[in-house]
């Protein structure tokens, strides 16, 4: 492939996005490059003051179909895929009149953002881009003689190696704008197959396809050995893809996996209900609490797990304000994510230069339908977002004590919190607040074992009489398939029980639940987390 420069003679420039046009088309008019356009992009060049030729004085047939049809053509596929370089090309482009074009500029109909913006069907239609994704293709797979840009933000790129090489571009620049060419019409066609799948209620499409734009390139992966990039998905959710990073280190692989399971589990308690804090350490919760104020959700966070909370992830559901952020910054906090902060809060995190602080703008909807992708050997497993809150659980007693309204508050609490939670889950909670977290074991009953111990830990740190696991709740992820898991939370103090029912051994673990008068109720809903 020959790897000397091309000289831009002709561009086409059609874009929906007009940021920085004017000044890029001014700079290639200076080259002495002809410039030719569509719609609105040809009318804003003229106003400008620029020599332009519409698209239409090029083909020779005016734009049709209400502007779908103006770029299909000839005219323009040909000046975009001659090999300038072949005689049989050339000799085709002399016959038939058809002119090259050296650089395109396209950048699609806003098909994402009409969607984002709940748009009617028709309109989110009349969004998707035909001759903008041909035209870019083209142009990306005759890269050898032709320069595609499809964002604004390359076109200081382009400029600079004109400059640089007196109005020529580089191969190294035309792959690289090719490759970004492939990858942007796939992201474009992958949001748009995905919401054909989404309005049709296709949950297993035969092709599925995800695309990204890129936030930032990360220094390595979960380890350093990996390399790892942060990508954000069409759609609007508040979190960490959404969030305004006010000061800090740059955010690592873990603290953006963290962050995000964090302020997930944040997102479960209505702001407007209460004041929540959820802190979490290697994508687990460690503290969850509600409270009167967000200091007072932070402090009972804290104490059911001071020791892992250290270098921690801590979210909030309602702005940072001054006496949260003075007790969050009291000990070593990898980042604080809340929807807002208030101005003397930003201050006071600022003290800390590494500490993190982002803003998501809202939180995100735990009832909000979405998918969630995880890739195995060979494949890629994708299902619908666990969207069932406990609010809307019908409870079901089985035992013959039921909760007392204290302990049935503290069920649900403790059941919003073990959705977040990696399974196998036991989730000990009292006051609105857990007091005891087993996460992540391969049984159940082992899961139950370290929450209870973890309670004790922290009754001797707190120099409690005894640990907060008495007189508490407790919440399982999933059925207990033996009584032996139930008994071991019984035995560390917990006096009502909620799980999702379904053993083949519900009656035995009932059973033992009366023995104890403990009160049980099932969910009917397994939070499974892997």
């Amino acid at each position: 492939m020959p790897s000397h420069p091309r000289r831009i003679t002709r561009a086409l420039l059609s874009v929906s996005d007009k940021g920085g046009l004017i000044d890029f088309a001014k700079a290639l008019a200076g080259y002495g490059v002809e410039l030719v356009s569509t719609g609105g992009t040809a009318k804003a060049l003229k106003e400008a003051g620029l020599k332009v030729a519409d698209v239409s004085e090029l083909t020779g047939f005016p734009e049709m179909m209400d502007g779908r049809v103006k770029t299909l053509h000839p005219k323009v596929h040909g000046g975009l895929l001659a090999i300038r370089a072949n005689a049989e090309h050339s000799a085709a482009m002399n016959k038939h009149g058809i002119k090259p074009i050296d650089l395109l500029v396209v950048n699609l109909y806003p098909f994402e953002a009409t969607v984002a913006k709940g748009a009617a069907y028709d309109d989110c239609i009349e969004n998707i881009d035909i001759g903008g994704p041909a035209m870019i293709r083209a142009a990306a797979k005759n890269h050898a003689d032709v320069t595609v840009v499809v964002e604004a933000e390359d076109y200081r790129k382009v400029l600079a190696e004109l400059a640089a090489h007196n109005g020529m571009t580089t191969l190294e620049l035309r792959q690289k704008l090719a490759a970004k060419a492939y990858a942007r019409t796939a992201a474009y066609d992958a949001a748009i197959s995905n919401w054909f799948a989404d309005t049709l209620h296709d949950q297993a499409p035969d092709y599925r396809a995800f695309g990204g734009r890129l936030i930032q390139a990360l220094r390595y992966g979960e380890n350093p050995h990996q390399n790892a990039a942060f990508y954000r998905v069409p759609g609007v959710r508040f979190g960490v893809a959404s969030a305004r990073q006010l000061q800090g280190k740059e955010l690592s692989y873990n603290n953006i996996n963290d962050t995000d399971a964090a302020y997930e589990c944040v997102a479960e308690f209505d702001a407007k209900r209460t004041a929540a804090c959820v802190i979490v350490k290697h994508a687990n919760p460690c503290g969850v609490a509600e409270g009167d104020s967000l200091l007072d959700a932070y402090k009972k966070a804290l104490a059911c797990d001071s020791t892992s909370a250290f270098g921690g992830i801590v979210a909030l559901n309602r702005t940072l304000d001054t006496e949260a952020a003075k007790a969050i910054t009291e000990i070593f906090t990898e980042v604080i994510i809340a929807p807002d902060a208030s101005e003397e809060a930003i201050k006071i995190v600022a003290a800390k230069k590494n500490l993190r602080l982002l803003l998501a703008g809202g939180l995100p909807d735990p009832k909000s339908a979405g998918l969630t992708a995880k890739t195995v050997a060979g494949g890629l497993l994708v299902q619908s977002r666990d969207d069932a809150v406990v609010d809307e659980m019908q409870l079901k007693v089985v035992s013959k004590r039921a909760p007392s309204e204290a302990e049935l508050r503290d069920l649900r609490f403790a059941f919003r919190v073990a959705k977040h939670v990696k399974s196998n889950t036991i989730i000990y909670a009292k006051g609105l607040a857990t007091v005891g977290i087993g996460a992540g074991q391969m049984s159940r009953v082992d899961a139950a074992r370290i929450a209870a111990r973890k309670a004790e830990d922290a009754a001797k740190e707190l120099k409690l009489a005894a640990p907060l696991t008495k007189g508490s709740v407790v919440a399982s992820d999933a059925f207990f398939p033996f009584p032996d898991g139930l008994l071991v939370a019984i035995e560390a103090g917990a006096t009502a029980v909620i799980q999702p029912g379904g053993s083949m051994r519900d009656a035995e673990v009932i059973k033992a639940a009366d023995e104890h008068n403990v009160a049980m109720v099932f969910t009917g809903v397994r939070h499974f987390r892997h």
